[in-house]
């Protein structure tokens, strides 16, 4: 130890950007897990988990070759056979491989599948954001009716609010189809080449692969810019206009709150019509805080086919969980406190440890919660845990007992003492608990 609770330095650490997910942390972790999967049930949604690994070119097919993900940020590998895999760097794309490969397009629709797990960038580690990060989403394939895009929006809102979440503002925008985005496309790259210099070499070469992926430039020069440039939203199709103002009447029926981004394009070149983000942030705007993005989403008509599947529209979105956790820990959100143990078993000498741990399966079986200390042989050490824990009842078991097929069942209040036959202590618990429940 370097210094008093500072962590020891090993020769193997962590690679950069991965994280260790402690006790602690995950707790909040199967707090969002039990909520996202209560809401799902509701909603109809299956859980499905598709390979860490996958084709590499799922990806850069399906997610686009020219995104920061598959420039920059995925993790590919080439195997002993001559295969290119990648580390899953989101899930939408593999959903919608398992979707085509096991025939799901013959399924009632929408088919309402959901996810809980791990992707992989490498992207530059920040607050909130790590290489190996933890998403969870919900898509819904075959169905092209706008309600489904409002619905979406609206089960990500009620599980932010159900992990007591506040302050979240749901940003929307059409970005059309492929059809009407073209002609936007070319009226954006003239404005974009107006004013090329004083864009970041990034945008630079974004005009040249893909215009709008610039409209999700970080950089304040370029946001300057943009701001002042063509809003999509002037150019959709009568179809993707009507489609977008079915949503917002159905967000309006909702009553959810939004903001219009004409700026919003999400990083994935797989979207079409509706794209939306969830954010926390604070509600003064006096205090110009900027906003922490939760959920990222909206609907990819085209990414089935684009894959090989027959034509079928779909609508999804994702939500990072490590952000979530950090951001409920932040707001010391508290958690449900889990019902501990107010009974620990005593034991004394390997005869009576034997039996202690016969009669810690029964508990078990009986669903009644105990604390023991197995590996300690001291009645005192014992009984200072035990005191510790501040547990109600202490039972008792020694060579003498064992002998006598009895157990001591202790009240640690008054230290009253009373003696049982060990076929009947189960339920002679379970009688004291029920009748001193505070």
């Amino acid at each position: 130890m370097s210094g008093a609770g500072r962590p020891k330095k090993t020769r193997y650490q962590i690679p950069r950007g991965m994280h260790d997910l402690l006790p602690e942390d995950l707790k909040y972790f199967q707090k969002i897990f039990d909520t996202c999967d209560r809401i799902a049930s509701y909603y109809r949604f299956g859980r499905i988990e598709t390979p860490i690994l996958e084709q590499a070119e799922l990806f850069t097919k399906g997610v686009g070759q020219s995104t920061d993900i598959i420039e920059k940020q995925m993790y590919a590998l080439k195997t002993e056979g001559g295969d290119l895999l990648a580390l899953r760097p989101e899930y939408t794309a593999s959903v919608a491989r398992a979707f085509i490969e096991k025939g799901m397009e013959v399924l009632s629709k929408p088919v309402k599948l959901w996810y809980f797990g791990p992707c992989f960038r490498h992207e530059k580690p920040q607050a909130g954001r790590y290489r190996e990060f933890w998403q969870f989403g919900f898509e819904a394939l075959g169905e092209r009716n706008p309600v489904i895009d409002a619905q979406i929006i609206r089960l990500f809102l009620n599980i932010l609010e159900e992990l007591k979440l506040k302050n979240l503002m749901v940003q929307i925008n059409s970005i059309g189809d492929p059809k009407c985005r073209a002609h936007y496309k070319k009226v954006l790259t003239r404005f974009l080449k107006s004013s090329q210099a004083g864009l970041c070499s990034d945008c630079k070469k974004r005009l040249k692969q893909n215009p709008l992926r610039t409209l999700d430039c970080k950089n304040e020069k370029c946001q300057a810019i943009i701001s002042q440039g063509p809003q999509v939203l002037d150019y959709l199709c009568k179809e993707c206009r009507a489609h977008f103002k079915e949503v917002l009447e159905f967000l309006d029926a909702l009553k959810i709150p939004y903001r219009l981004n004409p700026y919003l394009v999400r990083g994935l070149d797989y979207y079409t019509k509706t794209v939306f983000e969830i954010s926390c942030g604070n509600p003064s705007s006096e205090l110009n805080q900027p906003l922490l993005s939760l959920v990222g989403g909206g609907r990819y008509d085209g990414l089935v086919k684009l894959l090989g599947g027959k034509d079928t529209p779909a609508c999804g979105a994702a939500a990072g969980i490590e952000r979530i956790a950090d951001l409920m820990k932040e707001k010391e959100i508290k958690l449900k406190e889990e019902d501990l143990p107010k009974v620990f078993l005593v034991q004394l000498g390997n005869l009576a440890r034997s039996k202690a741990l016969i009669l810690f399966e029964e508990f078990r079986k009986a669903k009644i919660p105990v604390y023991e200390a197995f590996s300690k042989d001291s009645l005192r050490a014992q009984l200072a845990r035990a005191d510790r824990f501040g547990v109600k009842y202490v039972l008792i078991l020694g060579q003498k007992e064992v002998l006598e097929k009895k157990v001591i069942l202790r009240d640690m209040k008054n230290g009253n003492q009373r003696t049982f036959r060990m076929g009947e202590i189960v339920e002679a618990v379970k009688t004291e608990l029920k009748n001193n429940i505070k």
